[in-house]
C-alpha cells in the first residue's frame, strides 16, 4: 500500500512556508507500507517525503532525471545501475538520470528525493 500526500495545497502550505519545520517529523511511518509527501511540485523539479517500512522498496526503474537521496532516518540499499549503495541517517547518494535503480528498506527509513528536471 502506497499513500500519497501533498503539502503544497491550500491548507497545508502555512505549515511549511517560511516557518522552521523538521523533516523527519512531516512524515510517519504506516505498517507495511511506503508512504510519500511531496512538499514541491514545480516544473524545474520535485521534493518528496517518502516513509517506508522494514523491507518495503520500490522496484528496480529509471527516471529521466537526476535525483538526489538524503536519509533522515534508519538505512536503506539503493542499488544504482546494479551497484548497491547502502546509506544511513544522515548520508546521500545521486540516482543519475536513465540509469537503473531500485530501494530496498533495512530498517525503516525516511528520505527526501530531490528530482532535478532541468
Amino acid at each position: 500500500m502506497v499513500y500519497t500526500g501533498d503539502f503544497m495545497n491550500k491548507e497545508t502550505s502555512n505549515q511549511l512556508v517560511a516557518k522552521a519545520s523538521t523533516l523527519e517529523n512531516l512524515i510517519d511511518y504506516q505498517e507495511g507500507s511506503v508512504v510519500s509527501r511531496t512538499i514541491i511540485d514545480k516544473k524545474a523539479g520535485t521534493v518528496t517525503l517518502f516513509a517506508f517500512d522494514q523491507n518495503q522498496g520500490l522496484s528496480e526503474h529509471t527516471a529521466p532525471y537526476d535525483a538526489i537521496v538524503y536519509v533522515l532516518d534508519g538505512e536503506v540499499e539503493v542499488t544504482i545501475a546494479g551497484k548497491p549503495v547502502n546509506l544511513k541517517k544522515g548520508e546521500i547518494t545521486i540516482m543519475p538520470a536513465n540509469q537503473t535503480h531500485a530501494l530496498s528498506a533495512k530498517t525503516r527509513f525516511k528520505m527526501l528525493l530531490t528530482m532535478i528536471k532541468s
